[in-house]
Parts: C-alpha cells; structure tokens; sequence
C-alpha cells in the first residue's frame, strides 16, 4: 500500500526516441550514516569523530550536529517504502562504525548490527539491491584519540571491523564498497581541518591517505576470505583537472592537483604503486617513510568493481600576485606540495556548492579510469548538486537538480558508448540531509525533508527519477 505521506511518483518525461541503458542497469541513490540517521546516543552507539567535531563550536555552521539528522534511525521502514515507490533498484548505504563497534575496537555491538539487518531485510523485502559502504567517515573517536588515520594501527581496526560487518550481514549483501572519498577523509580531515577531526597537518594527511588505503587493503583481504562471493570495490572522487592555459606554468599545476586528487589513490590500488611525480611534489612535506614493504601489495588487492564519485571539474593554473583566497575545497592546505597552485572559476553556471557544473567531465573521468587504469565494472556512486529549493503548495519543483540530472545522466551514457563498462548509477542523496561543515544549510536530496516534522516529500526529480528507472532510459533529445 503507498504511503500517504509520500505519494507515488508519476511519470514527467516527454515521449518519444530514447536513450536506453543496457540490460540490468543499476539506478541507485546514496546516503551516508551520520548524515541521516540521527539516534546518536541510542541503541549503545558511542561518539565519532563528526559527533565531536559538531560539538564543537566553530565548526559547522549554525552549530548544527547530526544528533538527529533525518531520524532515519527510526523511520527506516518508511523511508525503505519510498524507495520502493521511486523505483530504486538499489540502496547505496554506510554503516556506522561507532554504531557497529563502539570504540573502534572489540566485539560487535549487538543492537547496532540489528538495525542493519533489518535494513538489509526491508530493502531486499522491497525488491531493493543493498549495496554497503563500511566507512563513510565516522571514524570512532577512541580511535582517533589513538592517532587517528594518520595512525597505522587504524587500517588495522578498520579489517577487523570488515569482518564483523561481514560475518553479519554477507549472507544478505551482495555489494561491498570499503571507503567512501578517501581523499576527502585525509586531506579535508587531516590537511585543511574543515572536515572531522579538524587537524592540519600536510604529513599527517598524507599519511592519513595510506593508512586509509591500507585499511581498504587488508578489508578487501578479510572480506574475500569471509564471503567470497562478494562483489567488493572502493568509491573515489575523481576529477578531471585541466590546465587554464597551454602555459608550461599552468600545465605543471594541473599535473600537480591530478596527482593528489586522482592518482594518489586509483595508482596504489589499481596499480600497485605511488606515481614517481608525486613524490617529488611532497618531498618537502613527508619522506613516504610510513609506506612499509609489502603495503602497496595489500593496496592493491584484486577487485571486483571500481565506484566513482563525480561533482566537477577542477581548472587550475599558476598563482599569481593579489589572487583572491580559495575556497574551503580547493584552500592550499587540502593540498599539500602543491601552494603554488590556483583554481580558476570559469564563470559557468554553478550550484549551491559553488562548485561548477560540467557533465562533460564525467565522460571525460569513466573514460580514463577504463582506457588509463582497469577493465572492472565501474559504478557511479555518487552524482548529484545542492541547490536552494523551496516547498510551494506542497510541492518543491527543483528544475535545476533535474537538469542537472538529466546532463550527468546523458554523459554517462556516451560513456558506455564509448565502451565504458558503466553497470550503474546512484544519485546523491536520497533524500536531504546533514551535509558535513555545512550543517543542514545545503539541500543535495531528491527528497525533501522538513527537520523540524520530519516529513518528507518527494521532489520533481525524484519523480523525474523514477521515470527514467522504468524506463530504464532518457528521452532523445
């Protein structure tokens, strides 16, 4: 039966020649646990590294915290019913560490795994595809009291983790990623600080960006012995970066936030090595004595599919003098070795991020991971825009999520025509939520949500969404 609340979606495509996707697609959207789940301090889930971070003044805007979040913790089985109703075929989800194993250490807690199963059981009694991420950024805080990423032992924990999951929930799920945007994890987290745990430091980032693919390594290893009929992987952001001019100048700039933003993390664990260029760029920040023999083996432990996070384009160029300062994304602390180093804005439209739109670039990135890198399946798992929405009557018609959508979803499939071994795709979010320093100011969701009720109302794009899942295509253009 639908739910009143959220009613079914209808269909809002034009008629006509199609741009079909191949058999068994999989259409998906993401969440994230700290983001959505709220129920902080139930069920013997202890305190995470964001859990501290949002307690602390200063750091996220308006002081908000992901205590409550969406309360998904205790409208799950709802939220799971509007999934149904949009038509996902697949639910990109994390756990939460601290949920799962408070204190980052020790036996498995009980009452957190419960609520994945029943997760697990909810999306698959819905004919829903569980696909599970087991770090998203919530690192238990006695762990990062401990060092942190920055610390080995960390990479340690975090299999011994995997295998809890796992021994849990392997019976039921099908698709393991291990981490979520190690980047984002090392260098917004450890360089710039503007992310959890707030620390700034160039080495202890990089060192962070290790031990995080590390981890990945022996949970890869761990999973494999445990479940061997998984489909395990690794989610990335990637970027395609580009040079503002033919400038020798802007072209080493571009070579230079390429080897920090992308193959810092896909060389290591699709190659099994760290690019030479790289090290010469840190040389100045860390000696790469934290990399130990036999760690780039473990990296790069075979896989079985590659996730792709996709938002924009970066176009950088040499500084010059009077430059106004970067964003909080591109601030030269989240990139070490490089400060010498400008991002450019092109003056093309942008979303609320203030990051640009470029659907071309993603193209441009599955086409380089496939023809540079590996021939595995590819999967985007991440893809959306924040923008301001409002609710009129009941409704949020959000035209610029849905053409932003629309775009990305176009260039995803000349991919595949291409050749890319595109196999499917999850739009970011799900639904609205806590979006990391920015609090609840910035909307990513297809589904509004109304945090002070609660309530939730599908928007246009999620109608648009579930359209095209039908279909399993676009309207031609």
């Amino acid at each position: 039966m639908s739910n009143p609340d959220h009613p079914p979606a209808v269909g809002v495509l034009d008629q006509g020649p199609e741009l079909i996707f191949p058999p068994g697609f999989l259409w998906g959207a993401a969440t994230a646990a700290y983001q959505i789940e709220g129920a902080a301090t139930e069920g013997g889930r202890t305190p995470s590294i964001w859990d501290t971070f949002s307690h602390t003044e200063g750091r996220v805007v308006a002081g908000h915290t992901g205590d409550v979040a969406c309360d998904h913790y205790h409208r799950m089985p709802s939220d799971v019913r509007l999934m149904a109703e949009l038509g996902l075929r697949s639910y990109r989800f994390s756990v939460s560490w601290p949920r799962v194993q408070p204190g980052g250490s020790g036996p498995a807690n009980a009452a957190g795994l419960d609520f994945y199963r029943r997760l697990v059981d909810e999306l698959l009694g819905h004919g829903i595809e569980p696909w599970l991420t087991l770090y998203h950024w919530d690192l238990p805080q006695p762990l990062e009291d401990a060092g942190g990423w920055p610390a080995r032992d960390t990479a340690g924990r975090f299999a011994d983790y995997a295998e809890l999951v796992a021994d849990a929930l392997g019976d039921r799920v099908t698709y393991w990623t291990t981490l979520n945007e190690p980047w984002c994890s090392a260098f917004l987290g450890y360089g710039s600080g503007v992310h959890a745990p707030g620390r700034s430091d160039g080495a202890d980032a990089v060192r962070a960006g290790h031990h995080l693919m590390l981890g990945h390594g022996l949970a890869v290893q761990a999973l494999r012995a445990s479940r061997p009929q998984a489909q395990l992987g690794i989610t990335v952001n990637l970027y395609p970066v580009t040079p503002a001019s033919d400038a020798p100048a802007d072209v080493d700039a571009a070579r230079r936030i390429d080897a920090l933003a992308n193959r810092f993390f896909l060389d290591p664990v699709l190659r099994g090595s760290y690019p030479t260029d790289l090290a010469a760029d840190l040389r100045e920040v860390t000696d790469f004595g934290h990399v130990r023999d036999g760690d780039l083996a473990v990296i790069s432990t075979p896989l079985d599919l590659v996730g792709v996070n996709y938002y924009s384009r970066h176009v950088v160029a040499a500084p010059v003098e009077g430059a106004e300062p970067e964003p909080y994304w591109r601030a030269p602390s989240c990139w070490p070795g490089s400060e010498d180093v400008r991002f450019v804005t092109r003056g093309v439209p942008v979303t609320d991020m203030n990051w640009e739109i470029d659907a071309p670039g993603l193209t441009e990135t599955l086409r380089r991971v496939h023809e540079e890198y590996t021939d595995l399946p590819l999967y985007v798992t991440e893809n959306g825009s924040a923008f301001v929405d409002a609710v009129v009557d009941g409704q949020v018609d959000d035209v610029d999520r849905l053409a932003y959508f629309d775009a990305h979803l176009r260039a995803a499939h000349e991919a595949i025509n291409a050749g890319v071994p595109l196999r499917g795709y999850f739009a970011w979010s799900l639904m609205d939520n806590f979006e990391w320093a920015w609090g609840y100011t910035k909307r990513f969701g297809m589904v509004w949500i109304d945090y002070d009720s609660q309530a939730r109302i599908p928007k246009s794009s999620a109608r648009w969404y579930a359209e095209v899942i039908r279909r399993n295509g676009l309207a031609a253009q």
